[in-house]
C-alpha cells in the first residue's frame, strides 16, 4: 500500500498518480485505522485532550483528507473513466463511518469526561470550542437515540449523501450534454468577436471546422443571452438551460424524484432528533436563531428592495419597447435588454470593460491588494495538479510559509458549474510542527484563445476576489487546533463574510489601476470608463437583490414545509415570486432541478446566508471606507479579529471585536444604492 498515492500524507496530494483503482484500497486502510483509533481511545478510558481528542483527530483527518481529494477530483474531473463510479460506490461507506462515529456512546462518554475534567477549565478557547462542538455533534448524529432509531438515522445519512452526489452529477451531465452548432455567423450577430472565436475553436476541437459551438456552460451561454441580436437563439438557449435535469430531458438526468426523496428524508432526519422540520435542524448550528427570524429578515429586506426592483423593471420595459421594439419583455430578453440599456445610459458595455482585465493583470492586482492589506506575498510554485490549466501558489508573511492554494479558473466538460473554495488540509500543530493549510479555488471562466490571455468580465473579477476571500479565511488562520482553524467550525451563515468583504475592493480606483491593462494596447483602465462603471455599479441592483431573496425565501419555506412528501415546490416558488419577484420565468422553467446549492451543496435551509453575511461584510468594509480604502492598519485588525480566529469563537463575537458593535444594515443598503426612496 506504500505505492498508493492516496495514502501519502507527506506533503501535497500526488494528483498525477491518483487513479480510480486507488480509492477503495486506500479507504480500506484508512477506515480500519480510524476504527482502531476509536477503539483505543475508548479502551484507554482517558479524560483529557491528549488521550481523547488528539488521537481521534489524527485518524479522522487522514481519512477526511484522502476522501476530500477523491471528492474534489469528482467535481473537477468527473468524466474520468471510473472515477464517478467508485466515488458513488464509496459514499455509503464513508457516510456509515461518520454516522457510526457520531453515534458511539462510549466515545461520547470520553468527550463528556474531557469536558467535566476540572483541569480542562484552563484549556485554550479553541480546545473548549472544539469539545463543545463535538458534544453538540454527537447529539446531532443521533448518539442519544434508541438503537432502532440510530439505525434509521444512519440509513438516512447515507442516502442523503448519495442524493446530493447524484443531484450534482445530473446537473453537470445535463449542462455538458447540450450543444448547438451554428453554420452561419450571421445568426450570431451582436456577439463579441472574442466569444465568436471561442465558439469557433470549440467547434473545431469537436471536428466541426467552420462552425460555432454553443453550450450551457456559463462562458458559452451568457454571451448569447447578453449580446445575441437573434431573439430566437436567445430563447432556444434560455429554454435548454431552464429545463436542465428535469422531466423535459433524459430520465436518468431528471432530478425531480431526487428532490422529493431528499425533502422527505431530510424532514425525517430532523424529526428523529426532535426538530419540527429540517430548517430548525439546519439553523441549530448557525448564527440565526429560528426559521421565522430568517424569514422576517428576508421579508424586511424585500420590503426595502422591491420598490427599487419595480423601478428597474419599469425602466427596462420602457427602454425595450422604445429602443428595441420588444413589446413584451421575456425571460430571454432581460440580460440582452439590460446590456443595451447599460450602454445607452452609461455609454459603456461589459465587453468593453472586459478587455481591460486580462488574467495575469487581475491576479497580480489581487495579490497586490492582499499584500497591502495584510503584508503577505503570493508566489507560484511547482506542484502536481489534476489538469494542465491548474496552478499552485504559496502565501508567505515575512519569509514564513502560511499556506498554499490551487487555482483552477476555466470551464470545461466534466467540471461542476459555478465557483467554490474547498480545503485540501487545515492548519494544526502536531508533534511540535505546524501543518500549513492548503485550499482549492475553483471557477468556471472563459479560457485563453490563441496567443491572447483570458480576459475576465468585471463580474468574474468580483467572483475571483470572492473565492479568494474564502481562501484567505482558511489560509490566514492562527488557530493551532484542526477543528476550529480556518473555515472549520465557523457558522455557515457567517462563512460568506470574508468572501463578500473582498468583493468591495474590486470597485476601488487604486485597486483597478493596478489590475487592469487593455489586452491589445496595454493601457490601464481609463478614469472616464471607471467613472461610468461606478455610476452603473447599482444598475438594476433592486432586481438582483429580489432575485436572491426569491431563492432564499423559497429555500427556507421549502425546508419548513409541513408535508414534504406532498409539497408542490413549483407552486411554492410561484407564491414566493408573487411576494418578492418582478421578473417571472415561463411555466416550463425548472430552476429547482438545478438548484445545487440547496439540494447538493450544503446550503439547504441556508441560502439566506449570502444576504445575512452580506450585512456583516458591508458593515465590515465600511470600516475601511472610514479609513480611506485598503488601509493596512484596518486590514491587520480584520485579520486579527476575524480571519485569524477561524471558528474558535462565535462569528458575532469576532465581528464585535473588529467593529466594536453589533452589525447594522445601513452599509448594505448604501452599497446597493437603496438608501434613498425609489420612484416607480
Amino acid at each position: 500500500m506504500t505505492t498508493n498515492p492516496l495514502l501519502d500524507f507527506s506533503d501535497l496530494p500526488r494528483f498525477a498518480a491518483i487513479k480510480p483503482e486507488h480509492v477503495t484500497p486506500a479507504l480500506d486502510v484508512l477506515l480500519a485505522e480510524a476504527r482502531a483509533a476509536v477503539a483505543q481511545v475508548i479502551a484507554a478510558g482517558g479524560d483529557d485532550w491528549d488521550s481523547v481528542s488528539e488521537p481521534l483527530s489524527d485518524a479522522t483527518e487522514r481519512l477526511s483528507r484522502a476522501w476530500g481529494v477523491v471528492g474534489h477530483l469528482n467535481s473537477v474531473m468527473g468524466n474520468t473513466d471510473g472515477l464517478r463510479e467508485v466515488y458513488n460506490a464509496e459514499i455509503p461507506r464513508i457516510s456509515a463511518f461518520f454516522t457510526e462515529l457520531g453515534q458511539n456512546l462510549d466515545l461520547f462518554a470520553r468527550f463528556k469526561a474531557v469536558a467535566a475534567n476540572p483541569a480542562f477549565a484552563g484549556a485554550s478557547a479553541a480546545r473548549k470550542k472544539i469539545i463543545d462542538n463535538d458534544l453538540r455533534d454527537f447529539r446531532l448524529s443521533g448518539a442519544e437515540l434508541p438503537d432502532v432509531q440510530k439505525a434509521r438515522f444512519a440509513e438516512l445519512s447515507s442516502r442523503l449523501a448519495e442524493l446530493s452526489s447524484q443531484f450534482s452529477q445530473n446537473v453537470m451531465d445535463a449542462t455538458d450534454s447540450f450543444s448547438l452548432y451554428i453554420d452561419d455567423v450571421a445568426e450570431l450577430a451582436g456577439i463579441p468577436e472574442d466569444s465568436l472565436a471561442m465558439y469557433a475553436a470549440m467547434a473545431e476541437a469537436d471536428g466541426q471546422p467552420g462552425k460555432y459551438k454553443l453550450g450551457l456552460q456559463f462562458p458559452l451561454l451568457f454571451p448569447v443571452l447578453q449580446y445575441a441580436d437573434n431573439r430566437a437563439l436567445r430563447q432556444q438557449l434560455y429554454e435548454a438551460n431552464a429545463k436542465r435535469a428535469s422531466e423535459f430531458g433524459p430520465a436518468e438526468q431528471d432530478n425531480t424524484a431526487l428532490i422529493r426523496e431528499r425533502l422527505v428524508l431530510a424532514a425525517e432526519e430532523a424529526q428523529l432528533l426532535g426538530f419540527a422540520n429540517y430548517a430548525e435542524l439546519s439553523l441549530y448550528t448557525k448564527m440565526a436563531e429560528s426559521p421565522q427570524q430568517v424569514i422576517d429578515f428576508l421579508r424586511d429586506l424585500a420590503a426595502r428592495a422591491k420598490p427599487y426592483a419595480q423601478q428597474d423593471r419599469a425602466e427596462l420595459e420602457a427602454f425595450a419597447r422604445a429602443e428595441l421594439g420588444l413589446d413584451t419583455l421575456e425571460a430571454w430578453d432581460i440580460s440582452y435588454a439590460a446590456e443595451k440599456l447599460r450602454v445607452a445610459r452609461y455609454a459603456f458595455s461589459e465587453h468593453e470593460v472586459k478587455q481591460y482585465f486580462p488574467e495575469h493583470k487581475v491576479l497580480a492586482g489581487l495579490f497586490s491588494v492582499v499584500h497591502k492589506l495584510y503584508g503577505i506575498s503570493v508566489a507560484a510554485r511547482d506542484a502536481e495538479t489534476w489538469h494542465p490549466d491548474v496552478r499552485y501558489y504559496q502565501i508567505h508573511k515575512d519569509g514564513a510559509l502560511l499556506g498554499g492554494f490551487y487555482l483552477d479558473l476555466y470551464a470545461r466538460d466534466g467540471k461542476r458549474p459555478g465557483a467554490w473554495m474547498d480545503d485540501v488540509r487545515g492548519r494544526r500543530v502536531t508533534g511540535g510542527q505546524v501543518q500549513t493549510p492548503v485550499a482549492y479555488l475553483v471557477c468556471n471562466f472563459t479560457r485563453p484563445l490563441g496567443d491572447k490571455p483570458a480576459t475576465f468580465t468585471h463580474d468574474e473579477v468580483t467572483t475571483l476576489f470572492h473565492e479568494f476571500g474564502h481562501g484567505l479565511h482558511h489560509l490566514l488562520t492562527r488557530v493551532d487546533e484542526l477543528g476550529v482553524s480556518g473555515i472549520s467550525g465557523v457558522e455557515w451563515d457567517a462563512v460568506e463574510l470574508p468572501s463578500q468583504f473582498m468583493e468591495n475592493f474590486c470597485w476601488e480606483w487604486d485597486v483597478l489601476q493596478g489590475m487592469s491593462a487593455h489586452v491589445d494596447s496595454g493601457e490601464p483602465l481609463p478614469r472616464a470608463l471607471y467613472d461610468k462603471m461606478l455610476a452603473a455599479k447599482n444598475f438594476q441592483s433592486g432586481m438582483q437583490t429580489v432575485r436572491q431573496l426569491e431563492f432564499s425565501l423559497f429555500d427556507m419555506q421549502l425546508y419548513t414545509a409541513a408535508n414534504p412528501d406532498s409539497v408542490d415546490w413549483q407552486a411554492l416558488l410561484e407564491q414566493v415570486r408573487d411576494e418578492v419577484a418582478v421578473n417571472r420565468p415561463p411555466a416550463y422553467n425548472r430552476f429547482p432541478n438545478s438548484f445545487s446549492h440547496i439540494f447538493a451543496g450544503g446550503y439547504a435551509a441556508g441560502y439566506y446566508s449570502y444576504k445575512w453575511a452580506e450585512v456583516l461584510s458591508a458593515d465590515a468594509y465600511a470600516a475601511f471606507e472610514e479609513a480611506g480604502g485598503a488601509n493596512p492598519a484596518v486590514g491587520h485588525k480584520f485579520w486579527d479579529e476575524v480571519l485569524a480566529v477561524g471558528g474558535s469563537r462565535p462569528a458575532l463575537a469576532s465581528f464585535r471585536a473588529f467593529r466594536g458593535r453589533d452589525p447594522q444594515i445601513d452599509a448594505l443598503l448604501r452599497h446597493s444604492g437603496m438608501s434613498a426612496p425609489a420612484t416607480v
